[in-house]
């Protein structure tokens, strides 16, 4: 059976990311005697990033597919709204992390002087430039709704 995507280089930074969370997934994974770590606030701001980048994604491909398919468009639609709700789970568990000690003293780097503010609310900058778009296209309910069992049309 032959794969109706064409397998070349259509989506190469598609690809490339896809394999680097792979790889990163593979390096977090307990091996023999060394136990899986924890993740950090720098770890979940960059999946944080990530999750964002890819909700904006969605919400493109949900809009252009929805005309002429309304019924994929639809599904593309819930998961925009589903990769919301895991962003911000990802958002609230940086907030529940300890903030890791760093002793600025004797340094001229003052990042709580920066005009967008101290790097540690990147995280939420980016979080509430994206929660905007959801609030438009997305409803309280809608956001709030557990996910339904997901049923595959895929042959298994």
């Amino acid at each position: 059976m032959t794969s109706a995507i064409p397998v070349g280089d259509a989506y190469p930074y598609l690809r490339a990311a896809s394999v680097g969370i792979r790889h990163h997934s593979r390096t977090l994974a307990p091996h023999g005697q060394h136990p899986a770590s924890a993740a950090d606030r720098v770890h979940l701001d960059v999946l944080h990033t990530h999750l964002t980048t890819l909700h904006q994604l969605i919400d493109q491909l949900a809009e252009s597919t929805r005309p002429p398919h309304p019924a994929a468009g639809r599904q593309l639609a819930t998961a925009h709204t589903r990769l919301w709700q895991a962003t911000a789970a990802v958002h609230d568990a940086f907030h529940l992390l300890p903030v890791a000690e760093t002793s600025s003293a004797g340094t001229d780097c003052q990042p709580e002087r920066l005009p967008e503010g101290p790097p540690v609310l990147t995280i939420c900058q980016r979080h509430l430039a994206a929660g905007h778009v959801v609030r438009r296209k997305t409803t309280p309910s809608d956001l709030n709704t557990p996910a339904p069992g997901h049923t595959t049309t895929c042959a298994q």
